[in-house]
């Protein structure tokens, strides 16, 4: 049983082939997909996913590379007041530095902070964990956690960084987001990172269609490939690949606790 913890099958990709694309995730034993949105217009569409799809659940957030508005913020907190029994997250939310050497795309790094820390709030006050996206601004980002001090905590999707950051945010409390990064043998830091972190700090995910694997370069990612990754997870590690299931999928269920409500183990 598998549950992939990020992934964006509010994305016409699936959206637009939707019966398919649950098959090929049944057919994968993928008993839980976590999706987050980007923006307050994805909102509705991810929410009404969650609640007509037994295996998919909802994360609502508003991501640092797009641009928002006051009242985006608003509708943010209308939506988490609702309370929907499958809303298990605020995200994808974070900070990402890298795009600010993109002139066409930059979106203001003060812009950006603002955004974050006031979703930080909502998910101190709706205790909700947090999806976080962190590009080239993994000190920013634990800087802004730790004076937040949040209940639930989140994961840090994507990781790439180094054993000694990863740390940081695991010794807030927080998770490490295990994707297709590992795939590639090149990403030697992030492969012995990985290698090397407690197994008790790690989750599986895919960030389809996005983060394509070793080998699928040019290709969009499925949630499918969340198999793969474990496998090659599994060589990585010097534990079972059982004691791995076991471990990541407790890990889940407890960084999610809505997710124990439903029955993903069916």
């Amino acid at each position: 049983m598998f549950i992939d913890t990020h992934c964006h099958f509010d994305f016409p990709l699936f959206l637009n082939h939707l019966t398919d694309a649950l098959q090929r995730v049944a057919q994968a034993n993928i008993k839980g997909l976590i999706v987050p949105s980007v923006s307050s217009d994805r909102f509705d569409m991810v929410l009404s996913l969650a609640e007509n799809h037994p295996a998919i659940y909802a994360a609502l957030g508003l991501h640092p590379i797009f641009q928002h508005i006051e009242s985006d913020l608003h509708y943010l907190t209308e939506k988490l007041s609702a309370q929907s029994p499958k809303l298990v997250a605020i995200g994808e939310v974070g900070l990402d530095r890298y795009i600010l050497d993109k002139p066409n795309l930059a979106i203001d790094w003060q812009q950006q902070l603002y955004f974050f820390t006031q979703q930080l709030k909502l998910a101190k006050q709706f205790d909700l964990p947090l999806l976080l996206h962190s590009r080239h601004a993994h000190d920013a980002l634990y800087h802004e956690l730790r004076q937040a001090n949040l209940p639930c905590r989140g994961v840090i999707h994507g990781f790439s960084g180094s054993y000694e950051q990863a740390m940081q945010f695991v010794k807030l409390g927080y998770y490490i987001g295990v994707g297709g990064v590992i795939s590639y043998p090149r990403a030697r830091k992030t492969r012995t990172t990985i290698a090397k972190l407690p197994l008790h700090c790690l989750l599986l995910e895919t960030d389809a269609p996005d983060m394509p694997l070793n080998g699928q370069q040019g290709q969009p990612n499925r949630p499918e490939n969340i198999a793969q990754i474990f496998t090659i997870l599994t060589q990585l590690r010097s534990e079972s690949a059982e004691q791995i299931l076991q471990t990541i999928t407790t890990n889940t269920l407890t960084l999610f606790p809505r997710i124990n409500k439903m029955d993903v183990s069916a």
